[in-house]
């Protein structure tokens, strides 16, 4: 197992490195949106501090957060897209190694990467602007874990469909939209009309992004310990249904004979 990853991961090193303007223009984007938070912060004032949150912070946490976990989910769908544009997706499903090992071990070197676009974010962004951190590490590990297990099981659903009826991208799309808009990634859920207050609590992104941001500026209070455990329901139930959706999918693709469609 450790043996595959780390050929995968050293695949995809070599790719990066021969296209290294791709690695120039994925540094750009979080650069800008980094820049843009900067100056919208300024714009607003420090006297905008939602849930008791530096405005800057509550943007830092809530676009570098979003980002993170939406490239993770892709990081799924392009191992299936990749494959299926290069012809390979039909031999890769044919090989000892179970399908769904196989489409995970494609998807860490997006995960490894995502997760260090994040980091980096979260450090020039407390460079620029630095702020008082009450952090509560376990929380904050807790609410990353739990976060990526759903993001993942987003992209292992992304993965079905685009396997299903090639349009995995449209979930994806669609999620991403409505979350940015809706899960508080530039302004308060609070500040929402009621019935998307409502809509918003049934986006898992809504729970993450709020327990981030009070694991890393609030410490530990119940309302925390509330959102961990949303987190962990959300996990329980698409983790097991985004695996078995994966795994009829392929299984419908090999009887129908369309593996190698896109």
């Amino acid at each position: 197992m450790l043996a595959k990853a780390a050929a995968v991961v050293q695949k995809d090193f070599l790719t990066a490195v021969r296209y290294r303007n791709g690695m120039f223009l994925n540094a750009f984007a979080p650069a800008m949106q980094l820049l843009l938070s900067l100056y919208l912060a300024r714009a607003v004032g420090p006297q905008f501090r939602p849930d008791g949150i530096p405005y800057f912070g509550f943007l830092l946490i809530g676009t570098g957060f979003f980002m993170f976990l939406h490239n993770c989910m892709h990081g799924f769908l392009n191992v299936v897209q990749e494959s299926q544009q290069a012809g390979t997706f039909e031999a890769l499903m044919t090989t000892p190694t179970p399908p769904l090992m196989l489409l995970c071990l494609a998807a860490v070197s997006a995960i490894g990467t995502a997760l260090l676009q994040f980091v980096l974010y979260i450090g020039a962004g407390l460079c620029l602007f630095p702020g008082a951190l009450h952090i509560a590490p376990l929380a904050a590990v807790a609410t990353l874990v739990l976060s990526v297990l759903i993001a993942i099981a987003f992209g292992i659903l992304a993965a079905g469909l685009q396997i299903s009826i090639h349009k995995g991208s449209v979930l994806l799309w669609m999620f991403g939209s409505t979350a940015w808009v809706f899960a508080g990634t530039l302004f308060p859920v609070g500040s929402l009309p009621a019935p998307l207050r409502i809509l918003s609590q049934w986006l898992p992104l809504t729970h993450s992004l709020t327990a981030m941001r009070a694991a890393t500026y609030g410490g530990i209070h119940p309302s925390l310990l509330g959102e961990v455990s949303i987190l962990l329901t959300f996990a329980i139930i698409l983790v097991p249904a985004s695996i078995a959706f994966f795994s009829w999918t392929v299984r419908r693709a090999r009887l129908l004979g369309t593996l190698s469609f896109y």
